[in-house]
């Protein structure tokens, strides 16, 4: 059993680093840096929105053209979405920036963005902030970049693991942001893992694709689909071990540890989704396929019905039926049960003698679980999600 950390402990020949820019009016850290100091295989998935950042369009070209990167540098603040070619020629300008200040090639390094949509960069403010990356690059900068990357963020996001290859010590570690504008695939989210292990590059984009799958594709926090996302698996060989490949010593341990890191950042974005003051594991179960619970998990997962009756504690079972109704599932509602935690607040699509004031206190929690059996067949899904509060229309209505 791989054991997972939250901190931030950089894989060798990694280091990092973050600071203010003066992109934000708060003056929080607003950018981020990491960088190997050898090239690194690299894996990526990218939001499937038809409108999407500069900084999508130039890595996933430079992922597709290259698969290796030497790092990242990130902004928050400033999404540099629809921006035309003018965001694109500062996309490729800030990267170039950056790695003319670490020293490796241009096109060697990757570059994010965040924040709000449809404003160029600040490039004024964004050339002195890589400079004071490059010169603040250090092995233990993990928390820092981890912070430079936040946007509504209530917290830091990053987690480590540690495994064997082959008698080597090796480390994952990943940072991620995402509070809002959360729902696969994938959301207003940023992740960075990386690892000190050697890795065969097709067995690395297997494993990513699965990972991606399992975690960042499985969240919601208001089912909106971002135009910047994107995820990144890094893996720069310096722990010395002999390439890691499906079937070889060591690469069970490496995919625990990568999904592990991969499903902790993930579900804590859920945890920290904007204004949520609950995180609720919704499954649904006994479907006609694992396509039709995948379709039923999200709908009751992206009901702002569903999600604002959380808030209050009030155990509506009904917003769940309806909410299965309308998905693409099928459903019959003579044979639906409805769960909260282990109480059953519906048979059959009936109402059960459970008393309210039993489903309010699991409701009442910080964390619970949601769970429907359709009784249709085997197919079963969980997506992960959080309440809506008043909160969350404060935050965007800023």
């Amino acid at each position: 059993m791989v054991k997972i950390e939250a901190k931030a402990t950089l894989p060798k020949g990694w280091r990092a680093a973050g600071t203010a820019a003066g992109l934000k009016a708060s003056g929080a850290a607003d950018m981020a840096m990491l960088l190997s100091d050898r090239p690194a295989t690299v894996a990526a998935t990218f939001t499937t929105n038809q409108v999407q950042a500069a900084t999508v369009r130039l890595d996933r070209a430079r992922v597709e053209k290259f698969g290796q990167t030497r790092g990242v540098v990130v902004n928050s603040g400033q999404a540099n979405a629809c921006t035309g070619k003018a965001g694109m020629r500062d996309a490729t300008d800030m990267a170039a920036w950056a790695a003319k200040q670490v020293g490796v090639g241009a096109e060697e390094m990757l570059v994010c963005s965040t924040g709000r949509i449809g404003v160029r960069l600040d490039m004024g403010k964004i050339r002195p902030g890589i400079e004071a990356l490059a010169k603040g690059l250090r092995a233990d900068g993990g928390e820092e970049a981890a912070r430079g990357i936040m946007t509504t963020d209530t917290r830091p996001k990053r987690f480590t693991a540690v495994f064997d290859a082959g008698g080597k010590r090796c480390r994952v570690t990943g940072l991620a942001k995402g509070a809002g504008m959360i729902e696969p695939c994938m959301g207003t989210m940023l992740a960075f893992v990386m690892t000190d292990a050697a890795v065969e590059a097709r067995a690395l984009r297997r494993l990513w694709k699965r990972a991606v799958e399992g975690s960042f594709n499985r969240i919601s926090v208001d089912g909106d689909r971002s135009t910047n996302d994107s995820a990144f698996l890094m893996a720069n060989g310096a722990a010395g071990n002999e390439p890691l490949r499906e079937g070889v010593a060591g690469w069970e341990a490496f995919e625990e540890a990568v999904k592990g890191v991969a499903f902790s950042l993930a579900t804590e974005m859920a945890r920290d989704g904007e204004g949520a003051s609950k995180f609720v594991t919704v499954t649904v179960k006994g479907a006609k396929s694992a396509a039709d619970a995948e379709a039923g998990a999200r709908a009751v997962a992206n009901s702002m019905l569903v999600k604002t009756s959380w808030a209050g504690t009030y155990p509506n079972w009904g917003r769940i039926m309806d909410a299965l109704g309308y998905s693409k599932a099928r459903v019959r509602e003579d044979k639906v049960d409805v769960f909260y935690d282990d109480l059953c607040a519906a048979k059959g699509g009936l109402r059960t003698d459970m008393p309210e004031k039993a489903l309010s206190r699991v409701l009442a929690k910080k964390e619970f679980r949601v769970t429907a059996d359709l009784h249709l067949g085997k197919g079963e899904a969980t997506v992960y999600t959080c309440d809506c509060t008043e909160e969350y229309v404060r935050i965007n209505m800023d």
